[in-house]
């Protein structure tokens, strides 16, 4: 796989266009931010934390662990995440913003699909 593709598909996973929106708002501790997320859709902890290593790894994420009791981890988007997730989020409100569209267009077709269907039996 292209190197170019395995991060688009970093960055446009389930998990990693959440995160890095709730992340344009402000840095968020792990426990706010699975809050956050989970409010949209249930996100275990092992999922959240290997999709926070990955936009990690691909200089997306910064984490910013805190040495004291108890441990505090912060995360937040470095200047390149800030960029992915300002794009990711436009692309999330055109969708919210064309969902009706997207359904009038989904039943038309699935008419159209009854109908020839139903044609040919």
């Amino acid at each position: 796989m292209c190197p170019d593709r395995l991060v688009l598909e970093h960055v446009t996973s389930r998990w990693g266009v959440l995160i890095l929106i709730e992340l344009l708002d402000r840095p968020r501790r792990f426990g706010e931010l699975r809050r956050a997320v989970g409010r949209i859709a249930h996100v275990s902890e092992k999922m959240l934390t290997q999709t926070l290593q990955t936009l990690e790894r691909d200089g997306l994420v910064h984490r910013d662990a805190k040495p004291v009791i108890p441990p505090r981890v912060d995360y937040s988007l470095t200047g390149l995440g800030r960029e992915a997730a300002v794009q990711v989020r436009a692309l999330a409100e055109w969708t919210q913003g064309r969902m009706g569209e997207v359904e009038t267009a989904r039943r038309a077709y699935d008419e159209a699909r009854a109908q020839k269907s139903r044609a040919s039996s």
